[in-house]
């Protein structure tokens, strides 16, 4: 999937999980979605590869496990760098947000890919 192609996905994933589960992502509007994933594929090309560097002999004892966790990071940083109109309720709320997102993403990636 392309780099737009993603950023699109992602703010509308945001959205939609922002509606259904209003109690642990809140997003102001549609225009702080279209910059959080902005930020969030940002912070993924460059801060992501040190974390998972870093991360590795956690990861490797995990079973790939600890990656979950590396990805409630990034959306926490990019809660962060976005402000106050994109916040999670906790940092478990983050991580569960980032395990929808990344299943989302794997069944929208192998669609592209047929396609």
């Amino acid at each position: 999937m392309r780099l737009w192609q993603r950023i699109v996905a992602d703010m509308l994933l945001f959205l939609a999980i922002s509606g259904l589960l209003p109690h642990l992502l809140y997003i102001r509007s549609i225009w702080i979605a279209l910059i959080a994933s902005v930020v969030l594929a940002v912070l993924n090309a460059l801060i992501k590869p040190i974390l998972s560097i870093l991360s590795f002999p956690i990861t490797l004892l995990t079973l790939g496990l600890f990656t979950i966790i590396i990805n409630g990071i990034m959306l926490e940083l990019t809660a962060a760098v976005v402000g106050a109109g994109f916040y999670f309720s906790s940092f478990g709320a983050a991580v569960l947000v980032a395990i929808l997102l990344s299943i989302a993403n794997t069944i929208i990636s192998n669609h592209f890919q047929r396609v």
